[in-house]
């Protein structure tokens, strides 16, 4: 009978994780701006119905000449003049959404085509809780060493997938695409805790025979403040870190009394959350990677500064991570 290999010839390498964190923000927005005014005048409510109920004045909306595909595009690549990182460099693109302009082919290809490389590219499914799944994907593929730099991107066009005559809905849904370049040594990507309840499924929907969102509003504020306010403690936990250690709170962008009912239930103070709601609306995937950009434009992601980010959405699907923000 053989021997057996010998122990040492046997044992597994060690190896040493790096780290991985976001080197670059980029966003793209459609050149139409709606004005929640128009909306409440097609629907017929009164002046400032909207906003009173959501936080939302305004929410850009996708035009016939526009692509889901573009916006990406347009996103990622100023997320990558940002981190200083060239296409060729990239070894993954992964596109967060539930709307690529088709059904076949995925965005993620596409978008890799129009940045002229051949990288891995694919498409993330997880409603609104999209860019935080890809973000679970991106950095242990750097920690490993398996790449060195990933492009994640959220982007959406709901304003093709709303019924703009539900005044449940057709206030809600704006358009976009934020993007982040992921980069071994650029900061800190904590552990990403993501979960779903499909016993919830039913709270948002889209049948392929209308193609369009429905939603439960009050059952659907109801089930996002707590998955929320929960993933955030076990986020921040898994990181070794206390609420009082997070500088910012980037959340979903769904609606500002979502934002104001989690600061209640945490004890969080409100100048610590990100608001961009007001101009942006429900923008989906895109949305956590676009209040990201406006935190950066507003100066906030300072190096070192701990920065939580969560989401919720269809499926239902929520989840966060504590990210800690790299030399600028």
């Amino acid at each position: 009978m053989p021997e057996l290999l010998n122990s040492s010839a046997s044992a597994p390498r060690e190896r040493t994780l790096r780290s991985a964190g976001v080197a670059g923000l980029g966003y793209a927005l459609p050149e139409r701006l709606v004005s929640s005014a128009e909306i409440e005048r097609h629907l017929g409510v009164e002046a400032g119905w909207i906003e009173r109920r959501t936080g939302i004045a305004g929410r850009r909306h996708i035009g016939a000449d526009e692509t889901l595909t573009g916006l990406a595009t347009t996103a990622g690549a100023a997320a990558l003049a940002d981190a200083g990182v060239t296409a060729d460099q990239l070894d993954m693109i992964l596109v967060a959404t539930m709307a690529a302009d088709e059904l076949l082919p995925n965005a993620a290809p596409l978008v890799a085509h129009a940045l002229g490389i051949t990288a891995a590219a694919m498409d993330v499914g997880a409603a609104c809780t999209g860019f935080l799944a890809a973000l679970a994907v991106a950095a242990p593929a750097i920690e490993t060493g398996r790449a060195e730099h990933v492009l994640v991107i959220g982007a959406e066009t709901l304003s093709r997938h709303t019924d703009h005559d539900d005044k449940r809905t057709a206030p809600l849904f704006g358009d976009g695409a934020g993007a982040a370049v992921i980069s071994a040594g650029a900061g800190a990507v904590g552990p990403v805790i993501l979960r779903s309840d499909g016993g919830q499924a039913e709270l948002i929907t889209a049948s392929r025979e209308r193609g369009v969102i429905e939603m439960q509003g009050h059952e659907t504020f109801i089930a996002a403040v707590a998955r929320l306010s929960e993933a955030t403690a076990d986020a921040v936990a898994a990181a070794g870190a206390t609420l009082a250690d997070v500088d910012l709170f980037v959340y979903h962008q769904a609606n500002r009394r979502i934002l104001t009912a989690i600061a209640e239930r945490l004890e969080l103070d409100r100048d610590r959350l990100v608001d961009a709601i007001g101009e942006m609306g429900n923008t989906s995937a895109a949305s956590v990677p676009l209040t990201l950009c406006q935190a950066a434009q507003e100066g906030r992601l300072h190096p070192g500064a701990r920065v939580l980010v969560s989401a919720a959405g269809s499926g239902f699907t929520y989840g966060a991570a504590l990210l800690e923000w790299g030399s600028a």
